[in-house]
């Protein structure tokens, strides 16, 4: 039997290949003559480089840049071996995870160092980059980034705005900067507008420590810099659907840098030659954290299992909360929780490699 064993990582757990390193292992304890393959994925969140870094042969390249307060911090992207393609994180420049409880305010964040990454990419020679914007600090609607690359935000009396979440409402006029790429690919895995109740701020702009009244200082800011897009430019993708990804990052990579939206899952799918690997397999054993309705709306299970054709798909997971329905939905053939019991989160955490282990060598194929 041919199994190919494809997974995401375990958020706060394990790494993706750690994840399927140890799905691996209890397979081969009583399928021991089965011939596993396994292939680390990323919907183009946080962990996308190290997913990519083998299948693109990438070059890593670590710059000091800023992060979302503008202090140094170090940096690193990808550049593919013909220099070509640079593949950037956001979170390592500009993640929400580089800054303490205290220090979240999306008034204060900004895409800058981000920009900064895909700046040195640009000096470096590539003329293709793939963007991943998971897991950002911010809500300035991408004027930081465009910034590093040399657009200009002034005000009224033709002074430069600080390109953050709560200056965005100054900005009067724009001084557009040439397109850094030939081609940037943002891999963006919601559908959200820039703006409105179901825009950044209002969806996304909490957990980066807005109260209401900031989040709606926010929202009429990230209305302004539209508003003055498509005055100026005659740009107008405030709706397009990712617009109101990270911060509005996808509008800005779209009205600045002439970027495309895509679903990260299907560009990474893509580049690891995920459909000639689930023609060759006779199963196929994939998983995330946490199995709930929402993996039926674009992430990663939902869109593997829309590619394996005739394959038939497994899941584990850490915690189980879909329904029937939404496993059919989802076309998944089955799917294992392996946390028996109810545990501190904690300890789920801790044991997450031995229980999947565990349940994988339990698994009938």
């Amino acid at each position: 039997m041919n199994i190919l064993v494809a997974c995401d990582s375990f958020k706060d757990a394990l790494p993706a290949d750690a994840v399927c390193a140890a799905i691996a292992r209890g397979l081969k304890q009583n399928h021991p003559k089965a011939m596993v393959t396994e292939m680390p994925l990323s919907d183009g969140g946080e962990g996308l480089l190290d997913v990519l870094g083998q299948a693109l042969n990438l070059n890593w390249i670590d710059k000091t840049v800023s992060d979302p307060l503008g202090r140094p911090v170090s940096g690193r992207y990808g550049l593919s071996a013909d220099g070509n393609t640079a593949v950037v994180e956001m979170a390592r420049a500009s993640g929400l995870q580089l800054l303490t409880l205290e220090e979240r305010d999306p008034r204060k964040t900004s895409t800058f160092g981000t920009g900064e990454l895909l700046a040195d990419a640009k000096v470096r020679g590539a003329v293709r980059a793939l963007l991943a914007i998971g897991g950002s600090a911010t809500n300035d609607a991408g004027i930081g980034a465009a910034t590093a690359l040399g657009w200009r935000f002034l005000d009224a009396n033709g002074q430069d705005v600080p390109p953050d979440g709560g200056h965005m409402k100054d900005v009067s006029r724009l001084v557009p900067a040439p397109a850094p790429f030939e081609k940037v690919e943002v891999l963006c895995d919601v559908t959200n507008p820039l703006f409105g109740p179901k825009g950044a701020a209002w969806v996304y702009g909490r957990q980066k420590g807005g109260s209401d009244p900031v989040l709606a200082e926010l929202d009429d800011g990230l209305k302004h810099i539209a508003d003055v897009v498509r005055a100026q430019l005659g740009r107008d993708v405030a709706g397009i659907p990712g617009a109101g990804a990270a911060g509005g990052l996808g509008y800005g990579a779209v009205a600045f840098l002439g970027a495309e939206l895509r679903r990260g899952i299907e560009i990474v799918l893509d580049i690891t030659g995920f459909d000639a690997a689930a023609a060759e397999a006779d199963l196929i054993i994939t998983g995330e954290g946490h199995l709930d309705g929402q993996s039926a709306q674009g992430k990663l299970i939902q869109g593997l299992c829309g590619r394996a054709g005739k394959t038939p798909v497994l899941a584990l997971c850490g915690k189980l909360s879909a329904t029937p329905e939404q496993i059919r939905m989802i076309g998944l053939k089955a799917d294992y929780s392996i946390n028996r019991q109810e545990r501190p989160l904690a300890e789920m955490l801790a044991n997450t490699s031995v229980n999947l282990e565990k349940t994988a060598a339990q698994l009938i194929v």
